[in-house]
């Protein structure tokens, strides 16, 4: 596997229109999307900044995995997403070559893209998150 290039870098918030308007007012961005990914517990928003992404992940319940995260280490960088030509071939040779599989199977995320995490505890300390 190899990525095509960095899809887009999470970022968790407390207050997802608190910091929209931070990165439009700050750095002139413009959020090309907003979408609830409900079985993530999560409400994102997206801006693009040359070829990659950055999405603001604000946590819809305390419970969700956002929510615990901002409880646990507060604000900034969740997770670094890399494009891939196919998830489900890449997780088996992730898995193949001793990397922790958070999804063994891919999944629905926001924009509609197939994705599927790495465990940090094999990857360095980094939530990685495979798109296709």
């Amino acid at each position: 596997m190899k990525p095509t290039h960095i899809e887009h870098i999470g970022i968790a918030v407390k207050d997802l229109q608190a910091s929209i308007k931070f990165y439009e007012n700050v750095f002139g961005l413009k959020c090309y999307a907003i979408e609830e990914v409900k079985d993530q517990k999560v409400k994102t928003a997206f801006f693009k900044v040359g070829q990659t992404k950055i999405e603001l992940l604000e946590s819809t319940e305390p419970d969700g995995p956002i929510g615990k995260f901002i409880e646990k280490k507060g604000e900034g960088i969740h997770h670094i997403a890399f494009a891939v030509d196919d998830v489900s071939k890449a997780l088996r040779e992730m898995e193949s070559k001793g990397v922790q599989l958070i999804d063994k199977q891919p999944r629905k995320g926001a924009e509609d893209l197939d994705i599927a995490f790495l465990h940090p505890k094999s990857t360095g300390g980094v939530l990685i998150e495979l798109c296709e």
